[in-house]
């Protein structure tokens, strides 16, 4: 419960991210969603935007925001200077000199900024508390793929998230297992490590189907969706080799592929052909949050064979929606999806094709994934959310202040 003879705490809001970007945009929402809700205590929270996509958002939310004036200018000086891998002290002195991003955050005079997207910005900015956020460590534990794994890339990576670990006063991160990933890479004191798991977006059940929906993507009767970019991680091709061998014995069954054709784009489309199975493969190319939900509703399965976690955002929404979820067993996922899904081996096309074949042939076992999936989206929803997000604002950002909350 809030004190109200304390005094009002300004709690910033950094939306970096855009619609494009996914998984993070998603969190975004939620961690945006939390913060509103204590609108009403004793928290003032600032919204800052960058991309224009947020101010529907923020009108269906009811509240309001400032769009960055140095966006663009602040992000590119922030990633010049995370590239050179400067010591923090110096990397600060410098974005404080020359960043024009900085000076405006700091210009709000907030006394917490929160940065759901693993922003370079929440370590170059100092004098506030920061609650930052650190969504993965694939670099270290996946390192075998070039876009996490390459010289480059894991170099830029470790340097982001080393700094976010040691300089953020929270870390936000999807799991214990999560948890424990940023505790051992780094040596840090795991009392400041917070899970805040991911939750389906609000936003999907109210989404209202566009009239020309059936005309525009042409949907089998029945089908797998699989909706992610065409990283090598996101394991196309060993859900192709699933497919070419339950197509012996399922001759209707058909996939749906939604993501941009870019990445590795090319390789899946000729991997499919090189298999056989190019006909029985629906690519949709990018597909608009807002149509995301009735190809979830109509799908037999939502299929997920990732090599990346700890966990991950579509399985919760194809939950949320009544779409039964087959996913690798890797990393958190059993811990967040519990017994509401069935789990193969991404390694093992034989194991998937089994999972898959047993959710494509049997109308009772998916009714039976339906109800314990719409359970597991009933406890993980944006209120419990809403929850969890203030008591770690209450136990670790305002700890300090020893009037501001009655806990």
């Amino acid at each position: 419960m809030w004190n109200s003879k304390s005094q009002i705490k300004r709690v910033g809001i950094y939306l970096g991210v855009s619609p494009s970007d996914g998984g993070m945009f998603q969190y975004a929402q939620s961690l945006l969603e939390a913060a509103i809700s204590t609108s009403d205590s004793r928290m003032d929270v600032v919204v800052v935007y960058a991309n224009i996509g947020w101010v529907p958002i923020l009108e269906n939310l009811g509240t309001e925001g400032q769009q960055l004036r140095n966006f663009r200018s602040g992000v590119i000086i922030a990633n010049i200077l995370m590239a050179m891998r400067l010591p923090c002290f110096l990397t600060r002195i410098i974005s404080l000199l020359l960043n024009p991003l900085v000076r405006e955050l700091k210009s709000y005079k907030c006394d917490v900024w929160v940065f759901p997207a693993q922003d370079s910005l929440s370590w170059q900015v100092f004098g506030v508390k920061v609650i930052g956020t650190i969504h993965d460590l694939m670099h270290r534990y996946e390192s075998r793929f070039p876009e996490v794994g390459s010289f480059l890339r894991y170099g830029i990576r470790e340097h982001r998230f080393s700094n976010i670990a040691k300089y953020s006063d929270v870390i936000l991160v999807d799991s214990n297992i999560g948890k424990k990933q940023v505790v051992e890479s780094y040596h840090i004191k795991p009392d400041k490590v917070y899970p805040l798991p991911y939750i389906a977006p609000s936003y999907l059940s109210d989404q209202k189907e566009r009239f020309d929906f059936l005309g525009k993507y042409k949907l089998p009767v029945k089908y797998l969706f699989y909706p992610a970019q065409f990283w090598p991680h996101k394991n196309h091709c060993k859900l192709i080799d699933a497919l070419k061998i339950l197509s012996v014995t399922y001759p209707d069954i058909s996939l749906v592929l939604s993501g941009g054709f870019s990445n590795a784009y090319e390789s899946v489309y000729n991997y499919a052909s090189s298999k056989g199975v190019l006909d029985r493969i629906i690519f949709l190319g990018y597909v608009p949050q807002e149509d995301l939900s009735g190809i979830y509703k109509r799908a037999r399965a939502l299929v997920y064979p990732t090599f990346f976690g700890p966990t991950n955002i579509p399985p919760l929404e194809a939950f949320s929606l009544g779409c039964p979820v087959v996913v690798s067993n890797i990393y958190a996922m059993p811990e967040q999806y519990s017994d509401a899904a069935i789990y193969f081996d991404p390694m093992d096309e034989e194991n998937m094709a089994n999972a898959i074949g047993r959710v494509w042939s049997s109308d009772e076992l998916v009714l039976q994934m339906i109800k314990k999936g719409h359970k597991l989206a009933e406890n993980n929803n944006q209120s419990n959310f809403n929850l969890l997000f203030i008591d770690i604002i209450s136990k670790e950002i305002l700890k300090n202040d020893e009037n501001f909350l009655n806990v």
